[in-house]
Order: structure tokens, then sequence, then C-alpha cells
């Protein structure tokens, strides 16, 4: 019979300085460490280990916490000025590397366009990729699609209107439609189980590189701040766009490499789903929105543009370690 206790992820290692203050602070219950970091933040590589982890590690507060850390720590004030101090870092890092502009449809037409070309990590697994690979890819997006929908919730409050209703209408399909069984979030547990990984949610945070951490907290980023509403369902409306060409080769890598069936449902899933989902995302929720709120169509761009360009910053992490011979991850994961 399979556990239904709540279990949160342990702490993880630290990488750096500003990591080091933020998991002390957690693990330890005093806000010490994190005080007069100024010298560390200022110096800090904007998409490096530590302060992706550091950034993460206070993201996570806000959905399930972690092992023995207050639940208090959500909201407490010096852990949440360091926060602001990573993400001012962060997010001025990802504006300087974006074209930007305010011409949304020609920014999902390059998503689109992109997104079809047999190109990339998912058209490697699908025609060259070895099991070790695919695994190692696996373990890459668990970070994120253990958890998936959950970040783009929380812009459901700053819309108003159809914008709004197709967006929940979108994230009502994420959440299995009412069936806790459908959820994407569980089915990709159950491709980790049938793929011979552990799914526990974040078992693997140790392990991935800043560059993996960087595109999950990219949504955490942008759903947290109402001042970026704009560049969350631009971001929602690209990882939709992408999502089905990809899925459907990630479903062939897994019939390819002798995966069982139940293994390719939660990529399937996606195929079908997420192909109404651009359409909505297109018309209902962007189209919508920019009716109501023109100005925003350049914030629109950025989260299509910046979801674009750390995704080929993860591509580009794999693909070279791989073609190299190497693992993609910090440390590999036992066969």
């Amino acid at each position: 019979m399979t556990s239904n206790i709540v279990v949160a992820p342990l702490l993880p290692e630290a990488r750096g300085p500003l990591s080091a203050a933020v998991v002390s602070a957690l693990r330890d219950g005093t806000p010490a460490s994190v005080v007069r970091l100024d010298a560390a933040l200022f110096g800090a590589d904007p998409f490096g280990e530590d302060l992706q982890l550091a950034l993460y590690t206070c993201y996570e507060l806000h959905y399930r916490g972690f092992d023995r850390v207050d639940p208090e720590w959500e909201w407490e004030p010096g852990l949440l000025r360091l926060r602001a101090g990573m993400e001012r870092v962060f997010l001025g890092a990802i504006r300087r590397e974006v074209p930007g502009g305010d011409d949304v449809e020609a920014a999902l037409r390059r998503v689109t366009a992109e997104a079809t070309e047999p190109t990339g990590v998912s058209a490697h697994l699908r025609d060259h990729g070895e099991w070790w690979q695919l695994r190692e890819y696996l373990v890459h997006r668990s970070i994120y699609h253990l958890k998936e929908a959950d970040p783009h919730a929380w812009v459901i409050p700053r819309l108003r209107g159809q914008a709004k209703a197709s967006l929940v209408a979108v994230e009502y399909d994420e959440f299995g439609g009412g069936r806790g069984d459908r959820m994407h979030a569980r089915l990709f547990a159950e491709l980790m189980r049938e793929t011979g990984l552990d799914p526990a949610y974040g078992r693997y945070l140790d392990v991935v590189p800043a560059v993996t951490l960087a595109t999950v907290n990219m949504m955490s980023l942008f759903g947290l701040h109402r001042a970026l509403r704009g560049a969350m369902v631009g971001h929602f409306a690209a990882a939709e766009i992408s999502t089905p060409p990809s899925a459907q080769r990630l479903a062939d890598a897994l019939e390819r490499l002798g995966a069982g069936t139940r293994a390719g449902v939660f990529f399937t899933e996606h195929v079908e789903a997420d192909a109404v989902h651009e359409q909505v995302l297109r018309r209902d929720v962007v189209g919508d929105l920019l009716a109501a709120e023109p100005y925003l169509a350049e914030d629109v761009v950025f989260g299509a543009q910046a979801t674009a360009m750390l995704e080929d910053r993860l591509s580009g992490r794999l693909l070279g370690a791989w073609r190299a011979g190497e693992s993609s991850l910090r440390a590999p994961v036992l066969a």
C-alpha cells in the first residue's frame, strides 16, 4: 500500500556563501546568518550554483518547505530581504540576455518555429539517446514536474475576466481535471518509478545544476510578483506552445529504448492536452490580458523570451555533457 503521509524534502547541501547562509538559517532557526551578505550578493554569478540554489531554497518555502524547518520562515523579513536582492540580480541578468520588444505575435511565432525544429534534447533522445541520458533528463525535469503547474497558480489572482477564467481552465487540466491520479505531477512521479528513479519530491535537488534550477526559479519569480504577471503569462504561453512536439519526441524515445507502456503516459498526455492549451493561452489568456492591459505587451514578450533563453542554456548543458560522454548532473545517478 502506498503511504499518503506527506514528507517534506531535506535541506540541500550549500554551494557557496549565499546558499550556506540560507541553509544554515533554516537549519539552525536563526536569521543571523542571512544578514550583511551584500558583498557576496554583489559578486554573485546570476546564473551560478550559489545564487540559484539560495534562491530556489527561499522559493521552496512557498511550496512544500523542508523537513524540520519552521513554516514561519516563509515570511521572515531578513530572508525576504536577501531573496529580493537575489531576485534583482537574477532578473537583471535575464533582461540583459534577451532582445526584448513588444511584438507578442512575433515572439510566439518564434517559439512555435523553434519547437517544431527537430533539434535539441528531445530530438537527441528520440534519435540517439541512451537509457542513462534519458534518466538524467528526467532527473533534471523532476525539479519542476513534481510540482507541475503550481508556480503558474500564483498568477490567477493577478488576472481578471476571460484571461483568468481560461488560465484556470488550463490549470484544471494540469491538475488532473479533478482526479488526483491524473494530475500531471502524479503522472511524472509514475514515469520516474517506471524508469527506476526515486519519485520523492526534491529527492534530486543536490545533483541538478544551477542551469536547471534557473528554469524553475524563473517561474517562481514571475508568479510571486504581481508586477511580473505579464511575464508569467508569456512564459506559460511559450511553455504550452513548445510542449506538444517535444513531448511526442520524448514519448518516441521511451518507446525506442524499450520502456514500458505506462512510462509514456506522461508525455502522451501532454501531446494531446497542450495542443489545446496552446490555443486557449494564445487567444483567451494572452489576447484578453492585452485587450485589458495593452501596456503589458513588453512583459509578455519578455516572459516568452526568458523561457526560450533559459531552456537553451539547459539544452546546451545536457547536450554538451552527453556528447563528451559525461554526466550532465553534478553527481551521476546510479543505474
